[in-house]
């Protein structure tokens, strides 16, 4: 059950998000297009959660790896495994603020 959890919140491949970031991956902010227009990390891309599955033909397409963030973690944490069992490499993020910080 504890596995379920944390892989529903993205407790996936651990990996060191600011070399990823640096070596070139995409950034995909899952919050609402409202949540998204009120401020992102720079460089980031809006598909939110609740369409992300419908998208993964555009996620696809993006460079990968893919690091999911959100406001807090949460929903960036099931986007990733979403976009992980549709055979993409994603990594969660955490919150967009993290995001920004490690995004040099």
């Amino acid at each position: 059950m504890l596995n379920f959890i944390k892989s529903l919140l993205g407790g996936g491949p651990k990996a060191d998000i600011g070399e990823l970031l640096a070596s070139g991956a995409t950034i995909v902010d899952v919050r609402t297009p409202k949540e998204f227009a009120g401020g992102h990390a720079k460089g980031s891309i809006n598909i939110p959660l609740s369409t992300l599955g419908n998208e993964i033909n555009k996620v696809q397409k993006l460079p990968q790896p893919i690091i999911t963030c959100c406001r807090s973690g949460q929903r960036s944490g099931i986007g990733a495994s979403v976009l992980r069992k549709k055979g993409i490499e994603a990594y969660n993020g955490g919150s967009w603020h993290q995001v920004e910080r490690l995004n040099k």
